[in-house]
């Protein structure tokens, strides 16, 4: 069972940057690829990042070069970095991780970017 919760979210004008956590339970969190996704009213819930036990990781091309994910495993706890914040980011921000054809997410972040 693995349990995670994620925060940072909150209101910010266009341009602006916020941090993302998703601190995670378990002993075995440095195993397990972890990523975060997002869903926007009225539309599916997307990929955004991700990044594997190793440290590899991957993004949306709606967020390349913008958005940073990261993990410290130490802290068992895993990072979305959003710089250059769009009005179209707005939406909740989930992370994710899969051990087997288990799926866990967190109840999800609200991000909000405005003016």
């Amino acid at each position: 069972q693995v349990q995670l919760v994620e925060s940072g979210g909150g209101l910010v004008q266009p341009g602006g940057s916020l941090r993302l956590s998703c601190a995670a339970s378990g002993s075995i969190f440095k195993l397990y690829a972890m990523r975060w996704y997002r869903q926007a009213p009225g539309k599916q819930r997307e990929l955004v990042a991700a990044i594997s036990s190793g440290g590899s990781t991957n993004y949306a091309d709606a967020v390349k070069g913008r958005f940073t994910i990261s993990r410290d495993n130490a802290k068992n706890t895993a990072y979305l970095q959003m710089n250059s914040l769009k009005p179209e980011d707005t939406a909740v921000y989930y992370c994710n991780t899969q051990l087997g054809s288990m799926g866990y997410w967190g109840q999800g972040t609200q991000v909000t970017v405005s003016s």
